[in-house]
């Protein structure tokens, strides 16, 4: 049985996919009876051919992985008989070419079994499935409409945001998960491109807290003016506002169903969602209705953080305890206890990340097991944490102005956190970190946001059952830089999200500022478009000079080298008259 290894490159599977097929057909034509066991060869031969069709050679890193045991010996004359033939039949009428099929009609990887092809296609990852695509067309047919596709996307983006699906499919529109997943990895470019900063107006002091309902294109924010706004993300308009609550408002969680919020005075506000309600949630009531409305206590300090999940919410507070309450009855169900201040949380799948003080713990909710920690995590205390959507990265943010990230591998009762890189963005400390694949954002006091493509830190790792990608653990000694900084009005940051190709960042001023790059790419296209046009103009110029120069002949070019002759000729003359000149009136040597 072969195993295939999860530490091989694409290329390594690309090789084993070959080294596949010969096999197969080699079993194939000794099932056919057509080759006799008399028939054998020495190496050479076998080599001979080899050198006939190198694109047929296993490669250096399938041998290595031969010779640690990863596949079978095969040296006994059956098995070189059989490559030999295989090999020789595939030369003779090569799979590209005419189409002549080897006995029992096989002759290239379209033949093995179908299972067997669609395993192998899993071990590759999103850039040499593509590469597949381009092999053939059955091959593009196999590969395009892989479920590969749609792991690639949901472990990077989770499911797609629009509702509209085709029946049976889950996927919106008449689009395949190829079509999706490239173009959601085009659109991450956009971060690089140009963007319009818009300024949004109606907090009356600093805000504090700001969070992204991408499915809504609605903006949620909160400050020390004790009221929580929401915005029109794609306008900028001020959609609706709460009754002062009496307190500064800290963190602000929300999902398609829910919209909590802390401040300093130790309670949870609650909102659930109305149906038909254009902004989701009625927070503009004078009065509060218990059907729609309601508030939670059981902290004695005030609360920094909030999480949702499907079936929980989380809230974090300078008691030192992370809470755990049931959605359903909004009832605390569990108390996980910290040895210091709690600063920030973030919950993904099965388990919570929190920051207390400088240390950083993960807990399994369920049941209020401590995993893991990360003991002094940074020079002071981390005050910011974010997580990819698997929760497999982690990132921390400190009060020094360092960046963290850590490969979080969870296994049944356990987890293992390993460091993985380092970078200082800011000078001050970072209050807030958000994560969308590829891009992790952060803004500091220091009045800056930094943006940082951790695709650099990965390196691609794909196997049967793991997860996208595998950090690089080399690039932990490397300190990584932003790939961008984005200043602000030069005051200091609070709270920071990403989504839908913008940044919404909230800090002392009072005002929050939106970054939209939702035209980088139709900007830097039309710019293309424009310097091909020039470089066409510029061709059709030239040929254009040359086909009058071949025209006019030589005798028409005579004149204009004659004429540069004698402009030469003149310029000298003129010298020699001029140094006469002296020479005569008694000023030469």
């Amino acid at each position: 049985m072969f195993v295939l290894q999860e530490s091989w490159p694409g290329g390594a599977v690309l090789d084993f996919i070959e080294y596949l097929s010969f096999w197969f057909m080699a079993l194939q034509c000794l099932e056919s009876g057509q080759i006799s066991e008399k028939n054998s060869f020495d190496a050479g031969s076998v080599e001979e051919i080899d050198s006939l069709n190198p694109s047929f050679c296993i490669s250096s890193s399938l041998s290595k992985s031969n010779k640690a045991g990863n596949l079978p010996k095969k040296n006994n004359s059956r098995f070189s008989t059989a490559v030999f033939a295989a090999r020789k039949a595939v030369i003779a009428s090569d799979c590209r070419g005419t189409g002549d099929y080897l006995p029992n009609g096989c002759r290239s990887i379209i033949d093995l079994p179908p299972a067997l092809v669609s395993e192998i296609l899993h071990c590759l990852d999103p850039k040499d499935l593509g590469v597949v695509c381009c092999v053939s067309t059955l091959l593009q047919n196999l590969a395009s409409d892989h479920h590969r596709w749609k792991e690639f996307y949901c472990e990077r983006w989770g499911l797609p945001l629009a509702t509209a699906a085709s029946p049976g499919s889950g996927l919106p529109g008449e689009k395949t998960w190829k079509d999706l997943f490239v173009e959601r990895e085009r659109r991450s470019k956009s971060f690089m491109g140009r963007f319009s900063i818009d300024t949004l107006r109606g907090h009356t002091e600093a805000v504090r807290a700001v969070c992204l309902l991408q499915s809504a294109k609605l903006v949620f924010t909160g400050g020390y003016d004790s009221v929580i706004r929401i915005w029109d993300m794609v306008e900028g308009l001020a959609l609706a506002a709460s009754q002062p609550l009496g307190c500064t408002i800290r963190a602000i969680a929300v999902d398609a169903e829910l919209l909590v919020a802390g401040g300093t005075d130790a309670f949870i506000q609650c909102w659930k969602v109305i149906e038909g309600n254009p902004h989701l949630f009625n927070i503009a009531g004078s009065t509060m209705n218990q059907k729609f409305e309601l508030r939670l206590w059981g902290h004695h300090g005030p609360i920094t953080c909030l999480g949702l999940d499907s079936a929980r919410i989380y809230s974090g507070s300078w008691d030192m305890t992370v809470r755990v309450w049931d959605r359903i009855n909004f009832k605390c169900i569990r108390t996980l206890s910290h040895g210091d201040w709690v600063w920030d949380l973030v919950p993904r799948g099965s388990t919570l990340a929190s920051s207390a003080g400088r240390d950083v713990y993960i807990w399994d909710p369920s049941n209020g097991k401590l995993m893991d920690a990360i003991q002094n995590a940074h020079v002071g205390n981390t005050c910011a944490l974010a997580r990819s959507y698997l929760g497999d990265l982690l990132f921390t943010g400190g009060e020094n102005g360092d960046i963290n990230m850590f490969e979080l591998a969870n296994s049944n009762d356990d987890s293992e956190i390993k460091p993985c890189a380092t970078w200082k963005p800011h000078e001050n400390s970072v209050q807030s970190l958000a994560f969308e694949f590829p891009w992790l954002v952060s803004c500091s006091s220091d009045g800056r946001l930094a943006l940082i493509d951790v695709r650099k830190l990965l390196k691609s790792a794909h196997s049967l059952g793991s997860k996208y990608s595998r950090v690089n653990q080399s690039s932990s000694i490397n300190l990584e830089p932003p790939q961008r900084m984005l200043h602000g009005s030069g005051n200091g940051w609070f709270s920071v999200a990403i989504g839908a190709d913008r940044i919404i960042c909230g800090g002392e001023e009072g005002t929050l500022r939106l970054w939209d790059f939702s035209q980088a790419l139709e900007i830097e296209e039309r710019v293309h478009a424009l310097r091909r046009i020039r470089l066409e103009h510029r061709m059709r110029r030239r040929r254009v000079q040359i086909e009058m120069n071949s025209k006019s002949g030589p005798t028409d070019q005579i004149p204009g080298a004659l004429k540069k002759s004698q402009k030469n000729v003149n310029r000298n003359a003129s010298w020699h008259v001029k140094r006469r000149d002296q020479k005569s009136r008694g000023f030469g040597n």
